[in-house]
This record gives structure tokens, C-alpha cells and sequence, in this order.
């Protein structure tokens, strides 16, 4: 079996060559096909974006220690440089664990970590240079998103006119470029079926999958000229605004082929299935509408998708970022930026959520990423270099909180900017015990 033939194993397939390490564990956001840290994280890895001026200004993988009892817990053990400032973003590990992807949304490099070799100490194991010759003109490697033996990687932009038209972009676990994947347009829907008034944008984000019914799901963003783009500068300009994706895109898991693209205004950025045997929907939240939006398998079998629930204020436009989903499907938190609030969603009932708890983690809040069992709950600073506020709001941190079940109570808080290491952004968890 080739790894091409083994990147789409039969969701049973999968699912019972996995099996085995679910007794491990990991946050609740990652992919299915991965093993699952269900006990206490000893490692919190953070791509972390270099700042001009600071240290020595390179983008950089930090590790900190979170294991119970040890002398350095919920300190910086290491750092590593990668060189140069990249726009360092989102990332993720391989579906074996073994290896942390990331990616830098400006200069298109991914790089790989090996983890599993010393989870303490990370070390540089491979340098992807040539994505957008690879994928024939992707921009902006965003969410890689472990599939078996293979990597699928979205795009925010292309390098012809650096607007939000884009593609999936899949590599093997060896780092060697498989195939491209479009997005769907008005112009070339590749099958795909407009739902109501939804027109296809062909913008990328962030991608998950449900594997037991073959749905991956696709949500959508803006292009490199905006991402790139002063925050003012971009808000200030018409043209720029008009710049933002509107859609989720329901794509068929096995066949890498767009299903279905539905209407969801205002820059619909994570996505997050359940647990559940039976939960058939998934969560988002729109960044400039402010919405909670739910995309939901109906009685007929069909996949719909629609608003359920404001984010705070729409009109203060608070802009929520990221999300975190419970392991029991029973609550989601969710970060805005703007506000640096972080808010507990009730989703028991996914089609009437409300929000039940808030608190403001600093002014700015981004990433947030959860233990396994709920009690521990972190929050990163960083959006983008060129988006984060200005001056004494330029808070840059990992903080970590203990939550139980009424109040999240601060454990540690690490500032990043008096460590002189950058501005922290995507967080992910790891353990020695993986590999044991």
C-alpha cells in the first residue's frame, strides 16, 4: 500500500489502526486520526512569531513545562530558531505524533519538528521550501490537518494576485507534495452545489473532518494582501474589506472533491466537531459578524448550515478568533480578539447554545487550547504581526488557568515580550508518555 492509498483508509480502517493509543491523550481540537492526550499535558509548544528588534528576532518554536511536580513547571525549557521572520502561524502534528508541522503565512516555508525523539526539547527535522511551486501558486500555509500518512495543509492565497483565492495542499509524512486541491468558485464549482444564496468565493481557512460520515469541512478568510496589511490601514480601506471569504465549503473526506458550499458572512474561521458517536454538526464563529454558527447534518441526511447565537456584541465587533470545543460536547469556549475576552458557550443543545461565563484573559486574547478533562484551560496573545494592537496593548503571553466549572482561576502567566522571545500564537500540547 502506497501512502496515497493509505490517506484514505476507510473510517473504520483508520479508526481501529489508531485505537490503541486513545488511551493516551491531547487537547480537543486536534485530528481524529491522532492519538489523544486524555491525561495530564506535560508540554505546551508554541509557534511563536519573531519581532524586529527583540532577541534574535526569528520566529521560533518555545516549549514550556507543564508536568505535576517538576522544578521548571510553567517555565520556558526551550526555544528553538528556525531563521527570519516568516509570519509564523498555525501548525500541527502528524497523525502519528511523532512530528509538529508549521507553517509561515508570509514567506510560505513549512517547517518540521521531531517531538516524539526528546518532547522536551524539539529539534529542527526538515525545511519545506518550494509549497508554492508544489501546489502550482498556493499562498499561506495555514491548518495542517493530520490525515493517515499524508498532511493536508490549506491556503489562504495564490501567488498571482495575493487575493483570497486558494487550495488544499497535501503532502506525505515525508514531507513529498502529493496534490492541490481548489476551492470551489462561482466560475468552476467543481460539482459542488451553491446552498441558497451562497456564492462560491473559492477563500480557504481552516479545514476538520468528521470521518464516520466522510464530510471535511472548509471554512474561509482573506488573502495574503490583507492578512499582510496594517490592521488600520485595512480597516480603513473599502476595497480591502470587501476582501473576506463568506462561505464553508462541505467537501467529500475520500475523494478530496467540494460537495457543497454554503452562505456564512463574515469570515467564518475555526472549525470544531464534537466527540459524540451520534453528533452529526460542527461549530464556527465569524470574525467581523460576530455569529456562532452551526453546520448540522438534518433528518434527511443533508448538511445545512446556520447562525445560532451572537458573540457578545456584533455591533462592537469583538472579533472572535478561536474556539475550543469540550471533550463531553457539552460547552465551547470562545476567544475575540478585540475585547481580549474569552466566553463559555452552553452548546449542550447545539441549536439553541448560550453563553454561561466570561472573563477578560488581557487586551488582546487569540488562541485558546484545552486539557482533555477541562480543568486546564491556556490562552495565547498573538493574531497576526501586523494585526496585533499597538504599544502598551501589545500584550504578548501564555497563560494558563485552572477552571472548575465556575471560574477560571490563573495557575501561570509567561510574558513573552520580557523574555524577549516574540509574540505568541498557536499552542499545542504534547507528552513523553506517547511514546513510551
Amino acid at each position: 500500500m502506497n501512502r496515497r492509498e493509505f490517506g484514505t483508509l476507510s473510517a473504520a480502517a483508520a479508526m481501529a489502526l489508531f485505537a490503541p493509543f486513545r488511551a493516551f491523550a491531547d487537547e480537543t481540537c486536534q485530528s481524529p486520526y491522532m492519538p489523544k492526550i486524555t491525561g495530564h499535558e506535560e508540554f505546551v509548544y508554541i509557534w511563536t512569531l519573531g519581532v524586529e528588534g527583540m532577541g534574535d528576532e526569528q520566529d521560533k518554536l518555545v516549549t514550556i513545562d507543564l508536568r505535576p511536580g517538576s522544578a521548571t513547571r510553567g517555565q520556558v525549557i526551550n526555544s528553538l530558531s528556525v531563521g527570519g521572520r516568516n509570519e509564523a502561524h498555525h501548525g500541527g502534528f502528524s497523525a502519528d505524533r511523532r512530528y509538529f508541522w508549521t507553517g509561515g503565512l508570509d514567506t510560505n516555508r513549512i517547517f518540521i519538528f521531531d517531538i516524539h525523539t526528546d518532547p522536551a526539547k524539539p529539534t529542527l527535522h526538515k525545511t519545506i521550501e518550494t509549497f508554492v511551486k508544489d501546489s502550482g501558486g498556493v499562498v499561506g500555509p495555514h491548518t495542517f490537518f493530520a490525515l493517515p500518512g499524508s498532511m493536508m495543509i490549506t491556503g489562504l492565497s495564490n501567488d498571482r494576485d495575493h487575493g483570497g483565492r486558494t487550495a488544499l495542499v497535501e503532502y506525505n509524512d515525508d514531507g513529498e507534495y502529493i496534490s492541490t486541491y481548489w476551492m470551489p468558485t462561482k466560475e468552476d464549482m467543481q460539482g459542488a452545489v451553491a446552498v441558497g444564496d451562497a456564492v462560491a468565493d473559492g477563500y480557504g481557512y481552516d479545514i476538520r473532518a468528521l470521518i464516520r460520515k466522510n464530510v471535511m469541512l472548509t471554512s474561509s478568510f482573506t488573502g495574503w494582501s490583507n492578512y499582510m496589511m496594517d490592521f488600520g490601514k485595512m480597516l480603513q480601506d473599502p476595497e480591502a474589506m470587501k476582501r473576506f471569504g463568506n462561505t464553508i465549503v462541505q467537501w467529500d473526506l475520500h475523494t478530496r472533491q467540494p460537495r457543497k458550499v454554503f452562505n456564512v458572512p463574515g469570515a467564518p474561521l475555526e472549525i470544531r466537531f464534537p466527540w459524540g458517536s451520534d453528533a452529526n454538526y460542527a461549530f464556527s464563529t465569524t470574525a467581523l459578524t460576530s455569529q456562532l454558527w452551526l453546520i448540522y447534518e438534518d433528518e434527511g441526511g443533508e448538511w445545512q448550515a446556520k447562525s445560532v447565537a451572537d458573540i457578545g456584541n456584533p455591533s462592537d465587533i469583538p472579533l472572535p478568533v478561536d474556539i475550543s470545543i469540550a471533550a463531553d460536547d457539552q460547552t465551547l469556549w470562545i476567544n475575540s480578539f478585540m475585547d481580549g475576552k474569552t466566553r463559555l458557550f452552553d452548546v449542550s443543545d447545539p441549536h439553541n447554545p448560550s453563553q454561561i461565563y466570561e472573563k477578560v484573559i488581557d487586551r488582546q486574547v487569540n488562541m485558546v487550547s484545552q486539557s482533555w478533562d477541562g480543568k486546564r484551560v491556556y490562552f495565547s496573545s498573538s493574531l497576526l504581526a501586523n494585526w496585533d494592537k499597538k504599544g502598551s496593548d501589545d500584550a504578548q503571553y501564555v497563560r494558563a488557568y485552572n477552571w472548575d466549572g465556575r471560574e477560571l482561576v490563573e495557575d501561570f502567566n509567561i510574558d513573552f515580550y520580557e523574555l524577549k522571545l516574540g509574540r505568541a500564537h498557536i499552542m499545542r500540547f504534547g507528552s513523553s508518555e506517547l511514546y513510551a
